[in-house]
């Protein structure tokens, strides 16, 4: 196969892996803090994340340039549509990362991001609202990823002074990942099973409440009861699909495995944040468990990843 065929088949849903891979290196931050870690390799997972995140706009804006048509098949996808939205919470974890090292800098990226984000929620919600082509087959958990990027905008909006604007966005991700949800459960319920390529996405339902969590604390300050609420249900489904190892282990290595990641991450920090407010231990068991198990299934994503791209089993035509 070509280069440029292969650049055309280069996908999109590659981005889930920056968030993945930043959210990590944010967990470990925090953990460093929080524990006071001599130690910690965040630093580098930091370095890791914006230049995996170089490489895949860099590549991703060559397909833009050679192979605009596949771009545009891609954006009007009723499943891949919702990975573009990876690429604008990517650079809004990017901010995150940035904002100890240059203020400037992550308020640059912030608002690149928190732009972009606003925009593609609106396109995929007029293809929703007013498109003709959906049917109950094509609802799946990468429909939150739009959402899960309004939610994540206040953890870096307030530290920036931009409080309103995060509220604003919170507002927007808050509500409709419950709209959602409630469509999504009716799917999974009442209709067929999703194929196995789109399996390892359910853990994305994590993210919601999870990064909903971390960002009401940024707005509100302190754990009141909403907070614990979306801690709450956050956990429950990280235990609920954790339960069902069994049925993960038994599918076929597809690049929709890295939606293991940033959920993951995401409990991770939340757990990180939940007991440096209440002091609660268990909190602090579950925080260095899921620290553990972040990084390790992570890890294995990364070297999963590599082994498909050596074997040439990524950008490929599907089917």
């Amino acid at each position: 196969m070509s280069n440029d065929r292969q650049l055309a088949h280069f996908p999109i849903n590659f981005f889930p892996m920056v968030m993945g891979l930043a959210g990590m290196a944010l967990a470990w931050r925090k953990a460093a803090q929080m524990l006071a870690l001599e130690i910690s390799p965040h630093m580098v997972m930091e370095g890791l994340a914006v230049l995996v995140f170089a490489v895949l706009v860099l590549t991703y804006g060559l397909k833009c340039i050679k192979c605009s048509g596949a771009v545009k098949q891609e954006f009007h996808h009723p499943v891949k549509s919702n990975f573009f939205s990876a690429i604008s919470i990517s650079i809004i974890l990017i901010s995150a990362i940035a904002l100890p090292y240059s203020e400037p800098i992550a308020t640059a990226l912030f608002t690149v991001g928190a732009i972009m984000n606003i925009a593609l929620t609106i396109s995929v919600f007029s293809r929703w609202i007013f498109g003709d082509h959906l049917k109950n087959a094509h609802i799946n958990p990468t429909w939150f990823i739009p959402v899960v990027g309004n939610i994540l905008v206040p953890v870096v909006a307030v530290p920036l002074g931009f409080e309103e604007i995060g509220w604003w966005f919170f507002s927007i991700g808050i509500v409709f990942w419950l709209v959602l949800l409630t469509i999504f459960m009716h799917r999974i319920f009442f209709f067929d099973a999703l194929p196995p390529m789109l399996v390892p996405t359910l853990f994305i339902l994590i993210a919601p409440p999870t990064v909903g969590f971390v960002a009401y604390l940024a707005l509100n300050g302190y754990v009141d009861n909403f907070a614990q609420v979306l801690y709450g249900v956050g956990l429950f489904l990280t235990i609920f699909l954790l339960s069902q190892y069994k049925r993960f282990a038994k599918l076929p290595f597809f690049l929709s495995w890295w939606a293991y990641s940033f959920p993951l991450s995401s409990i991770t920090l939340a757990s990180l944040h939940y007991f440096e407010q209440s002091q609660y231990q268990p909190a602090r068991w579950i925080s260095l468990i899921l620290l553990g198990l972040m990084t390790a299934i992570i890890l294995g994503l990364i070297v999963r990843t590599l082994g498909a791209i050596k074997k040439k089993g990524i950008c490929q035509p599907e089917g």
